[in-house]
């Protein structure tokens, strides 16, 4: 396909900065670059970001009543980096009218439903900087005598339509996380991900169920909230728990292995060898993956062992168990369980399954294109990136291609994670304004040595 029909338009000049994704992440680095920009204004970065959704939007379908974040409203998208911010949560609130009620709370834990409104806030922001509904579909190098200081960015509306070329000295790839599931396991009407909870949920209570049988698939939190949520929400159905583990195992957040997620953290795992990145990763994983809240964990138990005492049992936990089908029907979903320890085997006929199996990271070579080969891997065929959060490449590339997730194997386990939000994106900022001074001083020197 030629350029000439490749788009519709270009956008005018040259963007210090592209952001792919508008999440959390790059919402944080908008935040540091509107900071700066405020007060070196003669120095400011011209930034534009392209969005998927049509408007911003967190894990919406896991908002469910009452749920709780799992860190702190002080690791809020600035204060970490800069308490003096105006984007701090604590001025959410006292914009929102709530500083003292929230205060009265003694909490440090918001609700999700809360901290995403404070998100939506913030990127309210950013209206004049951020193109909701738009595709990015190809970045091109610009190459110049044997460089590539640039790169094109073509995105288009969700409906294919209305092309749309940028040039940019750097870009931000903050795509966020994509579904992960089951190996055999085909999405459908009755088959959902976990974070299309809240979308599909209520569709299906509106409808008698004929099998009055709902079974979820994971041991994490956003598994057991699910459980919580479907045997609250539906109160005639018998709530199925599968899970691999014998149970649901505590998440570590004790003051100490929370250490993990301070920004200096980030610099010792960086610094650590091969080996030492591993052991760290497998010794603190039940801080993050695969873990619940405590309290969750009893009154999930408490509700099991008082259906037992009422010979009412609606809450079912298959533990040691795995799914390895799922038929669809017109109907509902017939879901094989396989027992982990005996390996027999039964068929659970369900009005809808929900996989809460996590997530993975998205190949950002995926979208890089004819750049991805000039991309430095490690040998297991990993992204080389520096403590920057830029990936290396071969010296022939003058672009920044930044990575808003993606680096736990560089960066440790805060790579996909808020905690270190605030301080990630401060960092990335510092970085294009040393690397824009440097192309300066290269031009200069270029241009003196034309003079001479």
């Amino acid at each position: 396909m030629s350029r000439e029909n490749d788009a519709i338009h270009e956008g005018a000049g040259v963007d210090d900065l592209v952001g792919i994704g508008f999440g959390p992440a790059n919402l944080a680095l908008a935040i540091a670059i509107d900071d700066h920009n405020r007060r070196a204004p003669g120095q400011a970065l011209a930034v534009r970001f392209l969005e998927k959704q049509e408007r911003f939007g967190w894990h919406r379908g896991m908002l469910l009543d009452g749920a709780t974040m799992q860190v702190s409203f002080l690791k809020d998208l600035v204060t970490m980096r800069d308490p003096s911010s105006r984007f701090t949560f604590l001025t959410y609130l006292q914009e929102r009218g709530r500083l003292a009620d929230f205060i009265n709370l003694k909490t440090f834990y918001p609700t999700r439903l809360e901290f995403h409104d404070y998100f939506e806030w913030c990127a309210a922001e950013f209206v004049g900087q951020t193109a909701y509904g738009r595709r990015v579909t190809a970045i091109r190098p610009v190459e110049s005598d044997g460089r590539i200081e640039r790169v094109e960015v073509v995105s288009e509306a969700l409906d294919g339509s209305d092309r749309e070329v940028r040039q940019a000295r750097n870009i931000a790839v903050g795509t966020g996380l994509t579904p992960r599931v089951p190996q055999g396991i085909a999405l459908g009407e009755r088959v959902w991900h976990a974070r299309d909870l809240l979308t599909k949920a209520p569709s299906l209570a509106e409808q008698p169920l004929r099998h009055r049988r709902i079974a979820v698939v994971g041991a994490g939190q956003s598994a057991a909230e699910a459980v919580e949520y479907l045997h609250r929400t539906f109160p005639d159905a018998e709530i199925c728990a599968v899970l691999s583990r014998y149970g649901y195992s505590p998440a570590d957040d004790s003051p100490f292995a929370n250490r993990i997620f301070d920004p200096s953290a980030v610099d010792e795992f960086y610094a650590a060898s091969e080996d030492g990145k591993r052991t760290l990763l497998d010794y603190h994983a039940n801080t993050n993956y695969s873990v619940v809240d405590g309290e969750l964990i009893e009154q999930l138990y408490r509700t099991v062992y008082q259906e037992r005492v009422a010979g009412q049992e609606r809450l079912r936990v298959l533990n040691a168990s795995r799914l390895t089908g799922a038929d669809h029907g017109p109907d509902g979903v017939a879901a094989t369980v396989v027992s982990v320890t005996t390996g027999a085997e039964c068929v659970l006929d369900c009005d809808a399954v929900v996989l809460a199996t996590g997530y993975s990271h998205v190949d950002p070579r995926e979208l890089l294109g004819d750049l991805a080969p000039a991309c430095l891997t490690d040998g297991l065929g990993r992204l080389r990136v520096d403590r920057d959060h830029r990936v290396l490449t071969e010296d022939h590339v003058g672009v920044g291609i930044y990575l808003q997730g993606g680096t736990e194997h560089t960066h440790g386990i805060t790579s996909s994670l808020l905690s270190t939000l605030a301080v990630r994106s401060g960092e990335i900022c510092d970085s294009l304004l040393l690397r824009r001074t440097g192309e300066e001083l290269r031009a200069q020197e270029s241009r003196l040595g034309v003079a001479g």
